[in-house]
C-alpha cells in the first residue's frame, strides 16, 4: 500500500468507516489475549505495596484501560519468532510500567486534565504522589527486567528509559521554539516516544539469542512504529478527535509544544503568521479564537496531511523491516499494526 493511499484513508471521516470491523490493534489484542491476561496479572502483581496509595493509583491507571499497544508489540515480536520461553512476559510488563511512570511524569509537567479519557492521576491525587509512583513503576520495571534473567534486554530497556527522560528534557527546553525543524523534532519523539517502541520490539529477539540482523529489524521496527504512532497524535491534537485520543484536542497548543503540523505550517506561513505563532507559542500569551485561528493556518498549509503522510512513511519502513521473518500471523498482525496506527487520524 503506498503512502498516498494510506494518507487518503486516514483523512477521511470518521463517519466512512466500518465500524462493525475490529481494528488490527483489536485483533492482535485477541491473538495474544491469553499471554496478555498474564502480563496483566504480572503487573497487578508487582503493584502490590503495603503502602496503600501505590496499589489505589496504580488500579486507577489500569482501570483507565489503554489499547496495551508496546507490550502487545513484544509478545507479538516473540510468537512471530518462535520463541518458547516466558521471559517476555515478565518484559512485556516491564515495558508497560516504564511506559505508565512517564505518563504520570508527563500528567505532572505538562499539567494535563485528561489521560485515556479520565482525569489525570496527578488532578485527583496531587503531583507529588504521582511522581512518587511513577518512581515506584521504574523500579517494578526495573526488578522485573532482571527477573528476565537477560542482562542484554536490561540493557535495552534502561538505555530506552534513559533516553526517554532525555527526550522529554529536550521538549521541555524546547516549548515555545518557532524555530524549530522537522529534524530536530523527529529527533525529540525519537527519544522520548520510539525508543520504549524499538526496545519493546527488539527484547524478545534478545532473549531468544536470535542474529544481530533480527534484532536489528525488529529494533527498526518498533523504531520506526514509534514514531509513526507519535506524529499521529501530534495530528490528532489538532483533529478534533479527543474521544479516541483520550486527551483534550488542543492540548499541545495550549501548552505551547511546536509539534510537526505547526513546523509545517511555519514553513510555507507569511510573516504575520509567524507573528502569530511566536506570540501563542513562544510568549505563550493566547486569548479566546487563538487556537481556531491556529486551526484555520493549519489547514491553509495542508499540515495535517503533511503529518500524516510523514507518518505514513514510518509506518511503511516499519513494515518493510519485517520482511525478513517468515511469514505467520504474528508477522501479519504487526504489520496490520503499522496501517492501524495511521488510520488512528481517520
Amino acid at each position: 500500500m503506498d503512502i498516498n493511499t494510506i494518507a487518503n484513508r486516514a483523512l477521511k471521516s470518521a463517519g466512512d468507516a466500518v465500524a462493525a470491523e475490529p481494528t488490527a490493534a483489536e485483533k492482535l489484542a485477541a491473538l495474544a489475549a491469553d499471554e496478555m491476561r498474564a502480563v496483566n496479572a504480572l503487573i497487578i502483581e508487582r503493584m502490590g505495596s503495603p503502602v496503600p496509595l501505590i496499589p489505589k493509583l496504580g488500579k486507577y491507571l489500569v482501570e483507565a484501560g489503554g489499547k496495551r499497544v508496546r507490550p502487545l508489540v513484544t509478545i507479538a515480536a516473540a510468537n512471530m519468532i518462535g520463541y518458547s520461553g516466558d521471559a517476555h512476559l515478565k518484559l512485556a510488563a516491564a515495558v508497560e510500567f516504564i511506559h505508565t511512570a512517564t505518563l504520570l511524569h508527563d500528567d505532572v509537567v505538562d499539567d494535563s486534565d485528561l489521560r485515556r479519557g479520565k482525569k489525570a492521576a496527578n488532578l485527583v491525587w496531587g503531583n507529588a504522589p504521582s511522581v512518587l509512583v511513577g518512581d515506584f513503576l521504574f523500579a517494578r520495571a526495573f526488578m522485573l527486567m532482571v527477573d528476565a534473567g537477560s542482562m542484554e534486554a536490561l540493557r535495552s530497556l534502561s538505555r530506552a528509559s534513559s533516553v526517554i527522560a532525555e527526550g522529554e528534557v529536550r521538549q521541555l527546553a524546547a516549548k515555545g521554539d518557532i524555530d524549530a525543524s522537522v529534524g530536530s523534532y523527529m529527533e525529540i519523539i525519537e527519544a522520548k516516544t520510539a525508543a520504549l517502541f524499538a526496545s519493546a520490539a527488539e527484547v524478545p529477539a534478545i532473549v531468544a539469542k536470535r542474529s544481530a540482523q533480527e534484532i536489528e529489524a525488529l529494533d527498526t521496527y518498533g523504531r520506526e512504529l514509534g514514531l509513526a504512532f507519535q506524529l499521529i497524535d501530534d495530528a490528532l491534537d489538532y483533529g478534533g478527535l479527543a474521544q479516541n485520543l483520550g486527551k483534550n484536542t488542543g492540548d499541545d497548543f495550549r501548552e505551547g509544544k511546536v509539534t510537526i503540523p505547526v513546523v509545517l505550517a511555519l514553513q510555507k506561513g507569511t510573516a504575520e503568521e509567524k507573528t502569530f505563532w511566536s506570540r501563542v507559542m513562544a510568549d505563550g500569551e493566547q486569548t479566546d479564537g487563538d487556537y481556531e485561528i491556529a486551526m484555520d493556518y493549519l489547514q491553509r498549509h495542508d499540515a495535517l496531511r503533511g503529518t500524516i503522510e510523514l507518518a505514513a512513511e514510518k509506518a511503511n519502513t516499519a513494515r518493510t523491516a519485517l520482511d525478513i521473518f517468515p511469514d505467520n500471523q504474528w508477522k501479519t498482525a504487526l504489520q496490520d499494526l503499522t496501517d492501524f496506527v495511521v488510520q488512528r487520524a481517520s
